[in-house]
This record gives C-alpha cells, structure tokens and sequence, in this order.
C-alpha cells in the first residue's frame, strides 16, 4: 500500500527539493518553461507569457494541500538558483506503481543535477511510499534523459511509437523505462 505523505523536503549533496512557491514564477518561466530546447522534449509548447506560468505555478501551489501530490523545485543549494522540477504522478493504488517526471533548465543540462535528482525521488519513492515500480519515458531523440535513467537504476521496457505528440504537432517515439523496489533496495 502507498504511503503518501506530500511533498517533503528532500536534500541532496548539492540539490534541496522543494514545493513549488508562487514566488518561483519567474524562475519557472526563465529557466525552462520560456525555452525552446528544454520544451521541444515537453508535451506543452514553451511558455510566451508569465502569466501562463503563473497560472501553472498556481494549479500546482493549490494541489499541496493534498497528501498524494508529489511535486518538487529543484534548487541549486550553492546559489539557491530554482533550476527545475520534479514529480512523482499517476498513481495506481490497485499495484502500488507511479511515474515520475523532470524537467531542467538547459543552463543545467549534462552537470549531474537530473541523476541526483531523481536518485533522490526515486529512493524517495521506495523507501517513503512504498512504491513498487517507478516507470518513465523520454522522446528518443532526447537520449540524455534515457542515460539520467539508467544512472539510477532504471531499466528499459521498450519504445512506444507515436505516444505522444508534442506542441509543434509532431509524432515522438518515446523509451519507456521502469525501476522495481526489489531491484532497487536489493
């Protein structure tokens, strides 16, 4: 059985996750919501106004309230520099499994934060919730994001053609990966 209990604070080496604040937005919008490069593997197309972050900022600050909304800013601890996100969704309580997503800035790519990132949430997810198994997927011409998730253990299950289409109407193939807590803990 999951046991959720929101969204902790969780410290890493050089990372502090956090929940979201209202106050974030404009580092949400200029760090990776504004940005081609990071939206171009994103279902959403790039934000072109702060009000649409703000908005998105908004429905993500009111959900806090509930236990099972899992939904973390990553912060540089060094610089306190807000430089991504993170989330544990989809819950299934009928098999204890869960996905997990991320998204960095592009100023932050290949430095090692999107592993210890969700190295965090992921032994988070196990050793907290009780998870089962953590699954994710990422476009496969977004190959840095299947190496963060071999980094922690993930494994892939296969490719999925056309699962999504993304905001400039294209069709992506996307890796789908997925860690068991028995693997993990073992």
């Amino acid at each position: 059985m999951i046991n959720y209990s929101g969204t902790p604070l969780i410290d890493t080496d050089r990372l502090l996750l956090r929940p979201l604040k209202q106050s974030d937005t404009q580092s949400v919008f200029d760090h990776w919501l504004s940005d081609e490069r990071v939206a171009d593997n994103r279902v959403n197309a790039a934000h072109t106004s702060i009000a649409q972050t703000e908005e998105r900022v908004k429905k993500i600050v009111i959900q806090y309230e509930n236990k099972e909304f899992c939904y973390w800013g990553i912060v540089l601890k060094e610089t306190g520099e807000l430089i991504g996100e993170i989330d544990l969704y989809d819950f299934d309580s009928s098999i204890d499994n869960c996905e997990v997503s991320y998204s960095l800035g592009f100023k932050w790519w290949n430095q090692g934060y999107g592993t210890e990132a969700l190295q965090a949430v992921v032994e988070f997810g196990f050793r907290q919730m009780n998870i089962h198994k953590i699954s994710a997927g990422h476009n496969t011409d977004n190959p840095a994001s299947g190496r963060i998730m071999a980094k922690v253990g993930m494994k892939q299950e296969g490719v999925i053609r056309h699962m999504i289409r993304n905001a400039k109407n294209q069709y992506k193939d996307c890796a789908v990966y997925g860690i068991l807590r028995e693997d993990y803990l073992s």
